[in-house]
């Protein structure tokens, strides 16, 4: 990668924005004294020799590539002309269509990283508009590796799904953990250990299930037919509506997502 490249994030000075620009910058994708960045009240005291404003349109005329990091409700009020440059959206439902009209560019592309983008461990879909050649899809496929892994999907239905399955980042595995650490402490164990053996446990098993390159399922399945102590708390919660819980969570995030994209 060129780090020659200036990039601008749009909303730099926000969570999401600025953990994009800490891991491009860690990664070598671009230089400091090449980046540009916006925020839209106090200037953020980070990422020294990096340019800050808060005139979005100055960031697009410094900039190759512009990232547009802003919520999806503050959009409507982002009026720049990207000129045909390269702008890379990271808003839920946000469609390419919407993006290509308002900011006159052919070259759009729209992902959904999460929030483990903070410790360059998202996981982030995205597709791309016509307009969009292969060096342009060389740089997407460098940020956002540099933010964990991303692939390439097929339509914007797809971006949809992704956004309440993928996009929910740390938040259902999370959601068991709290539900977990909860029931130890309620058994008399106290909230350190709760918590260090609920986090290991859950670090394990992400490096578990990517060492050994297996369905989830699979795992599953040979611990139930072990027939001991875990087969039983998983029969149970199977029977207590687990995975209907999770189906039916999933699509509603799904049917939320794609809402967002039809709102005017």
């Amino acid at each position: 990668m060129n780090v020659a490249l200036r990039i601008g994030v749009i909303g730099g000075g926000g969570w999401l924005g600025g953990a994009i620009t800490n891991s491009i910058l860690n990664a070598g994708i671009v230089r400091s004294e090449h980046l540009s960045l916006s925020y839209r009240s106090a200037k953020p005291e980070r990422f020294p020799g990096a340019f800050w404003t808060i005139d979005n349109q100055d960031l697009v005329d410094r900039s190759d590539v512009v990232i547009m990091s802003v919520r999806p409700q503050d959009w409507d009020v982002v009026s720049i002309d990207a000129k045909q440059k390269l702008l890379i959206s990271v808003m839920a439902g946000i469609r390419i269509s919407a993006l290509r009209e308002r900011h006159k560019t052919e070259r759009v592309v729209r992902t959904l990283p999460n929030a483990a983008a903070e410790v360059s461990m998202s996981y982030t879909p995205w597709i791309a508009s016509k307009g969009v050649g292969e060096r342009d899809r060389e740089i997407v496929r460098a940020i956002f590796d540099a933010c964990g892994i991303q692939d390439e999907v097929k339509s914007e239905r797809d971006i949809d799904y992704l956004t309440g399955f993928s996009g929910t980042g740390p938040a259902f595995p999370s959601l068991v953990a709290s539900a977990m650490m909860a029931h130890a402490v309620d058994h008399g164990l106290s909230v350190d250990v709760a918590r260090r053996a609920v986090i290991t446990l859950l670090k394990g098993t992400g490096r578990l299930l990517e060492k050994r390159e297996e369905c989830p399922n699979d795992i599953v399945r040979s611990l139930v037919d072990y027939r001991g102590v875990t087969a039983a708390a998983i029969e149970e919660m199977r029977a207590a509506g687990l995975n209907d819980a999770v189906s039916r969570g999933l699509t509603v995030a799904f049917k939320k997502s794609e809402s967002m994209g039809d709102s005017p």
